[in-house]
């Protein structure tokens, strides 16, 4: 029995010692992973991929930098793997910076590619740094958390990330509401470099408070805690067992790099003169303080006042999306200026207020203009009328009638073509009054057929001078030849002042608007034409008309026609004596 409990103590104590040893190869393959890892298919963030060109010619870098070329003139250092890393372990940081395959990547990607990038970037942090480590500060929480924004938005505060990440801590629209920070049409806090440093910090201390782990506190802020515990989870073991790299592959191929790129910048902006790389120099301070604003205002009305340029208004307040300090008594706003203009402003604010007034105060109550006239007023119930009566612009197109080819302009015709955009309210009814020419040319100008135009359509409008309306003396003549009766027996032409000359030339014609309720046959009856006469004058193959339209009226049918006749018989007789004609006509005469 003795023998038998002896027996149980020493399995009893191999298993417990097999297991402590497992436990204890695990947590070394956790901290060794860390160092051993490696990574093919590595993301890149925007943040890598900005403009350094577009970041010089930014207003800050322009007027308080200089930029020393080094960064271009010299390449990069080679320096090894084993330097690298001795120079991460003597960094002054509370997180950890550990070395492998993946943090070097990122690294050569600053140092190599990056190398202008990352000169702005030192020129920029002269500003911004400040305003981080005292965020940082006021929550206890390390400083070198202040190069998170480096990699997050390029130290851009009006940086938008293709997901809608905003600002130079990215936060998405729901979390900067989450955090009490305004989004709304004239304000966005997330792009406030004071407003949004204070709120990162405290949601880092959150997640901090969470993970009790720096890495992955880091990875949350970037994919959010669900994301992570979802890594965690999927990873297996003691939760509490955990860091980044031993979620790195549970997590998505973004985030993967989101720590590896903070030891990264963390490097760079520490070591960047072992790789050749110089900062954008500062030339003069830019001391800056705040002033509390309850009042509506314009940054035109600052800069023109207190001599500031409005884009360093926009530098030092990116919050202000419009330009426009929406501050009332209820809810005041914070205006960053350089110290020396605060006591400027607040001896000048009654004047920076006045200028310009009406054009920047904004409206409590609006007038209606006054009422049109009578005439105007039947105008603008006749275009009503015509544009109810047009068919809805998703309504199937009918097929284009087939239309005559206009008459061919002559050669030594001078027109000049315009457009018009189509206003709200418009019809081609107006338009062509306004421009002075028919609907049926505008719609002949613009291939139209129908009487409805869009707001925002673009219309070739033509209006022709004189000369284009008047043949030349060439065509005129080459005209008068290709029409000239023959010769009689004695020699002479029959041309000259007579009757049949007059006849060649075209009818004379007059428009007609068409109302609401007219149709072809009630337009026919009032001039004394008919409706074929009226079709034939104006090239319509139906008989559907549209208020406003316009239309050519001929001269009356039955007039014309007798004339025609009476132009037939005369010139069917050359003798130029008595003839049946001339009888006829003095017959006809009496």
């Amino acid at each position: 029995m003795m023998k038998h409990i002896i027996y149980m103590a020493i399995a009893a104590t191999s298993v417990l010692a097999a297991a402590t040893q497992a436990r204890a190869e695990e947590v070394k393959n956790v901290l060794d992973l860390k160092h051993s890892i490696t990574d093919s298919n590595i993301v890149y963030p925007d943040s890598y991929e900005v403009d350094t060109r577009k970041m010089l010619e930014g207003w800050y870098l322009k007027n308080y930098t200089a930029t020393d070329t080094r960064y271009s003139d010299q390449g990069d250092a080679n320096v090894s793997d084993d330097v690298i890393r001795e120079r991460l372990s003597k960094l002054n940081t509370v997180i950890e910076m550990p070395f492998n395959q993946i943090v070097r990547s990122y690294i050569d990607r600053y140092t190599a590619r990056g190398r202008g990038a990352v000169s702005t970037l030192l020129g920029l942090s002269i500003y911004y740094m400040p305003i981080f480590e005292q965020a940082l500060e006021a929550q206890g929480l390390p400083l070198e958390l202040k190069y998170l924004p480096v990699i997050e938005s390029g130290l851009n505060p009006n940086a938008v990330s293709k997901h809608g990440a905003t600002g130079l801590w990215q936060f998405m629209l729901a979390t900067g509401k989450g955090l009490d920070l305004e989004v709304s049409s004239l304000v966005d806090e997330r792009r406030d470099p004071y407003a949004s440093s204070q709120k990162a910090a405290a949601y880092l201390k959150d997640l901090y408070d969470t993970y009790k782990d720096w890495s992955l506190a880091i990875a949350a802020y970037n994919c959010g805690p669900g994301t992570v515990n979802k890594a965690i989870r999927r990873a297996g073991g003691d939760p509490a067992s955990h860091d980044f790299w031993s979620i790195y592959y549970y997590l998505p191929a973004e985030t993967r790099g989101y720590v590896p790129m903070f030891i990264a910048a963390n490097y760079v902006m520490n070591y960047y003169p072992y790789h050749n790389i110089s900062p954008v120099l500062a030339t003069k301070p830019l001391v800056t303080d705040t002033l509390m604003i309850s009042n509506r205002v314009h940054f035109n009305q600052i800069s023109k006042v207190l001599d500031i340029p409005v884009d360093e208004l926009r530098v030092l307040n990116p919050q202000f999306r419009a330009d426009i300090i929406p501050g009332n008594p209820e809810r005041m706003y914070t205006l960053v200026l350089p110290s020396q203009q605060i006591h400027a402003y607040i001896m000048s604010e009654d004047a920076i207020l006045a200028y310009e007034a009406d054009k920047y105060t904004r409206r409590t109550d609006a007038t209606p203009g006054d009422q049109p006239d009578a005439d105007t007023s039947a105008a603008i119930e006749a275009d009503a009328t015509a544009m109810a009566n047009e068919p809805a612009d998703d309504a199937p197109l009918e097929p284009a009638p087939v239309q005559e080819a206009p008459p061919v302009r002559k050669a030594s015709s001078k027109t000049t073509a315009s457009t018009h955009k189509v206003e709200p309210g418009e019809t081609l009814a107006s338009i062509a009054r306004q421009h002075g020419v028919t609907v049926e040319e505008l719609k002949q100008w613009n291939n139209l057929t129908r009487s409805s135009v869009r707001t925002g359509q673009m219309l070739r409008v033509t209006a022709e001078t004189k000369a284009s309306t008047q043949p030349s003396r060439q065509a005129t003549a080459q005209a008068d030849k290709k029409t000239s009766p023959a010769k009689t027996k004695s020699g002479t032409a029959s041309t000259g002042k007579g009757k049949n000359n007059r006849k060649t030339q075209p009818a004379r014609t007059s428009s007609h608007s068409v109302k609401s309720g007219e149709n072809l046959t009630v337009i026919a009856k009032k001039y004394g034409v008919s409706v074929d006469e009226l079709k034939k004058a104006n090239n319509l193959k139906g008989d559907e008309l549209h208020p406003g339209d316009n239309l050519k009226v001929p001269s009356k049918a039955k007039a014309s026609g007798s004339s025609r006749k009476k132009s037939k018989a005369s010139s069917s007789k050359k003798s130029g004596g008595k003839s049946k004609s001339s009888g006829k006509g003095k017959k006809k005469r009496r």
